[in-house]
Protein backbone atom coordinates (compact mmCIF):
# COMPACT_ATOMS: atom_id res chain seq x y z
CA UNK A 1 0.00 0.00 0.00
CA UNK A 2 1.49 3.74 -1.09
CA UNK A 3 2.23 6.14 1.82
CA UNK A 4 -1.32 7.92 0.44
CA UNK A 5 -3.39 5.06 0.51
CA UNK A 6 -2.21 4.40 4.45
CA UNK A 7 -3.03 8.19 5.13
CA UNK A 8 -6.90 7.70 3.97
CA UNK A 9 -6.80 4.60 5.74
CA UNK A 10 -5.90 6.08 9.13
CA UNK A 11 -8.35 8.80 8.58
CA UNK A 12 -10.99 6.40 7.92
CA UNK A 13 -12.16 5.54 11.84
CA UNK A 14 -13.42 8.23 13.97
CA UNK A 15 -11.25 7.04 16.92
CA UNK A 16 -7.97 8.19 14.43
CA UNK A 17 -10.08 11.40 13.57
CA UNK A 18 -10.68 12.13 17.24
CA UNK A 19 -6.75 11.24 18.25
CA UNK A 20 -5.37 13.54 15.24
CA UNK A 21 -7.75 16.51 16.48
CA UNK A 22 -6.53 15.91 19.90
CA UNK A 23 -2.63 16.00 18.86
CA UNK A 24 -3.02 19.42 16.58
CA UNK A 25 -2.90 20.84 19.91
CA UNK A 26 0.19 19.99 20.63
CA UNK A 27 2.00 17.28 21.44
CA UNK A 28 0.42 14.88 24.35
CA UNK A 29 2.21 11.69 26.05
CA UNK A 30 0.59 8.13 25.31
CA UNK A 31 -1.35 7.86 28.57
CA UNK A 32 -2.96 11.15 27.84
CA UNK A 33 -3.95 10.64 24.75
CA UNK A 34 -5.26 7.13 25.54
CA UNK A 35 -7.34 8.51 28.45
CA UNK A 36 -9.22 10.22 26.13
CA UNK A 37 -11.22 7.17 25.45
CA UNK A 38 -13.13 4.08 26.46
CA UNK A 39 -11.36 1.70 25.27
CA UNK A 40 -8.51 -0.46 26.14
CA UNK A 41 -5.07 0.54 25.85
CA UNK A 42 -4.07 -2.21 23.56
CA UNK A 43 -6.78 -0.52 21.31
CA UNK A 44 -5.51 2.78 21.42
CA UNK A 45 -2.03 1.62 20.72
CA UNK A 46 -3.11 -0.32 17.16
CA UNK A 47 -4.64 2.99 16.40
CA UNK A 48 -1.90 4.67 16.85
CA UNK A 49 0.31 2.10 15.16
CA UNK A 50 -1.58 3.20 11.92
CA UNK A 51 -1.61 6.91 12.55
CA UNK A 52 2.55 6.33 12.36
CA UNK A 53 2.26 4.00 9.07
CA UNK A 54 0.84 6.50 7.16
CA UNK A 55 3.28 9.23 8.97
CA UNK A 56 0.51 11.39 10.74
CA UNK A 57 2.17 11.35 13.86
CA UNK A 58 5.54 10.90 15.58
CA UNK A 59 6.59 9.22 18.62
CA UNK A 60 9.47 10.23 21.06
CA UNK A 61 10.40 9.03 24.09
CA UNK A 62 11.87 11.10 27.04
CA UNK A 63 12.85 9.35 30.05
CA UNK A 64 9.95 7.08 30.75
CA UNK A 65 7.44 8.89 28.72
CA UNK A 66 6.21 8.78 25.38
CA UNK A 67 5.66 12.24 23.66
CA UNK A 68 3.31 11.93 20.60
CA UNK A 69 3.14 14.67 18.02
CA UNK A 70 0.67 15.05 14.81
CA UNK A 71 2.55 15.61 11.46
CA UNK A 72 0.38 17.60 8.96
CA UNK A 73 1.70 17.32 6.28
CA UNK A 74 0.28 13.88 4.72
CA UNK A 75 -3.12 15.51 5.44
CA UNK A 76 -2.00 18.33 3.30
CA UNK A 77 -1.62 15.87 0.22
CA UNK A 78 -4.85 14.84 0.87
CA UNK A 79 -6.59 17.86 1.38
CA UNK A 80 -5.06 18.91 -2.17
CA UNK A 81 -6.38 15.41 -4.11
CA UNK A 82 -9.91 16.60 -2.84
CA UNK A 83 -9.64 19.99 -3.57
CA UNK A 84 -8.48 18.66 -7.24
CA UNK A 85 -11.56 17.02 -7.08
CA UNK A 86 -14.32 19.67 -5.40
CA UNK A 87 -13.02 21.61 -8.54
CA UNK A 88 -14.10 18.74 -10.72
CA UNK A 89 -17.48 18.76 -8.82
CA UNK A 90 -18.02 22.40 -9.30
CA UNK A 91 -17.47 22.76 -12.52
CA UNK A 92 -19.81 19.45 -13.19
CA UNK A 93 -22.35 20.92 -11.15
CA UNK A 94 -22.69 24.45 -12.13
CA UNK A 95 -22.99 22.67 -15.96
CA UNK A 96 -25.81 20.95 -14.61
CA UNK A 97 -27.22 23.82 -12.78
CA UNK A 98 -27.15 25.90 -15.97
CA UNK A 99 -28.78 23.14 -18.24
CA UNK A 100 -31.85 23.61 -15.86
CA UNK A 101 -31.91 27.32 -16.01
CA UNK A 102 -31.41 27.04 -20.07
CA UNK A 103 -34.37 24.71 -20.38
CA UNK A 104 -36.62 26.39 -17.39
CA UNK A 105 -36.16 29.57 -19.67
CA UNK A 106 -36.65 27.44 -22.45
CA UNK A 107 -40.02 26.49 -21.16
CA UNK A 108 -41.06 29.91 -20.38
CA UNK A 109 -40.09 31.14 -23.89
CA UNK A 110 -42.16 28.45 -25.24
CA UNK A 111 -44.99 29.06 -23.20
CA UNK A 112 -45.25 32.86 -23.82
CA UNK A 113 -45.08 32.03 -27.67
CA UNK A 114 -48.15 29.71 -26.96
CA UNK A 115 -50.22 32.53 -25.36
CA UNK A 116 -49.75 34.77 -28.83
Amino acid sequence: MDQFSHVLTAISHPTRRAIIEKLSNGPSKFLEVAGSFDTALNSVTKHLKLLERAGLIEKQKQGREVFISLRAEPLREVAQWVHHYEKFWNERLDLFENYFAEKKKDKKVKKTKEKK
